[in-house]
């Protein structure tokens, strides 16, 4: 596709997509030869594509040829959102779009602003598309199994240019409400086509986006206006309510606030969002429990492989009550024979991971009880994947994952495969460099399974979608088990026994 077409076919594509009016077309057109530095142009008249993806590779072909854009993916990709930048309405806009729907509904503001967020490619439809999603039915609920591919690998040229890209403060994080329109650099991402909303929370200014990676619909991101550190108190809370106040179809929930159990960045305080139900949102109440003095809240032990206490009532200050005093007493609470220590040298190890939803006209909060002490046996974490199933997943169980759905490494689409082949083929996998780290299983699971090319990598998926439950199960304070059960009762008493 000629250069001229490639551009008249992207200002084609930014009037279908309500990016702009016909009355902007000139001014468009004149901001991409700009930015592609072309003085010359003759219209083609030429509408070749409504394929975003490939309108843009066209475009980003010609500026690596011309040597305006180096030809590695980080590079790409700071080049293409500068492209999309010029054709994003300006904030006011967009917030102004946003209020006008929002007095219709919450959600026809939220579908809309998150239909824009697509169409600007700050969300790359294409690139999700490429993620691996299937349904694993556990013992718990049916969970979901993803392996995110969305955020695109590194080559070598890119990892070395972020390396030697001159270190900045500015934005102080990928969540700071200066990347709103920030150009980019090799060693942080360009955001020149992206939207924030402001919204007041717990009455200070917070902003809703959405990730750009979207591990499920309407993945959304609330954060402090303020760059102050993540911090499960009471104010957090409150926080979440008053979030499903606002948007009472979306749930919302924090990442717990201490590593281990906590999300990837603790350093900027912001909530994870959206409408999508998880696993543990349908998964029912093993056992009705009470707190004194709360007697209109209705609270439950979850059937869920983490230990949960669900708390439903009308009043959202009640919740945030009971949910205070159960943090606080779980912070202090210690019970060394099933393995939770409140704190060691000074360091406390006891959080929650919590989560709000509305069910009707009730508010719901799902509280997550986290422990993050280490052992010799378990030097990452006692309540974190253990490791006979580090092969699969290593990382931090954060709340994405405590709700039921699995974000695996982007290795295992290549490795998961190749390991269904070396089964069908009867090849020697301790051999194999990189598949060696799943034989064990391997041979666990031909014991159980007769394999054949039609079945195999059926077959893995659905051992992965297992494996991933029986994490969720390390990861629990309290196991599914007598025991386990009795433990978390003994806990319950504590809390009201205070």
């Amino acid at each position: 596709m000629k250069i001229e077409t490639c551009i008249e076919s992207l200002v084609s594509y930014a009037m279908n997509k309500g990016l702009a009016q016909p009355e902007d077309h000139q001014v468009l057109i004149n901001r991409l030869l700009d930015l592609l530095r072309m003085d010359d142009y003759t219209p083609s008249h030429e509408i070749q594509s409504e394929d975003l993806e490939e309108i843009l590779a066209g475009i980003l072909d010609y500026a690596c040829e011309k040597g305006l854009c180096e030809n590695n993916v980080t590079a790409r990709d700071i080049f293409d959102t500068r492209i999309m930048g010029a054709l994003t309405p300006m904030p006011r806009e967009v917030i102004r779009t946003f209020r006008e729907k929002y007095e219709q509904s919450p959600v026809e503001a939220t579908d809309w602003y998150y239909d824009f967020s697509r169409n600007t490619d700050y969300i790359r439809r294409y690139r999700i598309a490429k993620d691996m999603r299937w349904k694993y039915p556990s013992e718990y609920g049916v969970m979901d199994i993803t392996i995110n591919l969305s955020k695109p690998e590194k080559d070598p040229k890119a990892i070395a240019a972020a390396k030697n890209a001159p270190q900045s403060a500015y934005p102080k994080c990928q969540l700071c409400r200066e990347n709103e329109g920030y150009a980019g650099r090799m060693n942080h991402p360009a955001r020149a086509n992206h939207r924030i909303i402001p919204i007041k929370i717990g009455g200070k200014d917070w902003f809703l986006q959405y990730s750009p990676y979207v591990y499920y619909n309407e993945h959304c991101i609330v954060f402090n206006g303020e760059h102050v550190p993540m911090k499960i108190d009471r104010a957090a809370f409150e926080k979440l309510l008053d979030f499903v106040t606002l948007f009472p179809h979306y749930f919302v929930g924090s990442n717990a606030d201490l590593p281990i159990v906590g999300g990837s960045i603790l350093s900027h305080e912001h909530f994870q969002g959206g409408h999508y139900t998880f696993a543990m949102e349908t998964a029912p109440i093993e056992k009705e429990i009470s707190f004194q003095g709360f007697d209109d809240i209705q609270a439950g032990i979850v059937k869920w492989p983490m230990s949960v206490i669900r708390l439903d009532g009308k009043d959202p200050v009640r919740l945030a009550d009971l949910a205070e005093k159960i943090l606080n007493i779980w912070r202090g609470y210690s019970d060394p024979k099933v393995g939770i220590i409140a704190e060691s040298d000074g360091e406390p190890h006891n959080t929650i991971t919590p989560i709000a939803r509305r069910r009707g006209d009730l508010y719901e909060l799902d509280l997550v009880l986290r422990c993050n002490i280490t052992s010799e046996e378990h030097p990452l974490g006692v309540f974190h994947p253990h490791a006979d199933k580090h092969h699969i997943k290593k990382e931090n169980i954060g709340l994405i994952e405590v709700m039921g759905l699995a974000v695996l490494p982007s290795r295992l689409k290549k490795e998961l495969t190749d390991l269904a082949q070396a089964i069908v083929d009867g090849k020697d996998i301790t051999a194999d460099e990189t598949l060696a780290k799943h034989a064990p299983w391997v041979e666990e699971l031909k014991k159980e399974y007769v394999f054949s090319e039609g079945n195999a990598l059926d077959i893995i998926l659905q051992e992965t979608g297992k494996v991933f439950a029986a994490v969720l199960e390390d990861a629990g304070v309290y196991k599914c088990t007598e025991e386990g059960r009795a433990a978390f009762l003994d806990f319950v008493r504590e809390v009201n026994e205070h």
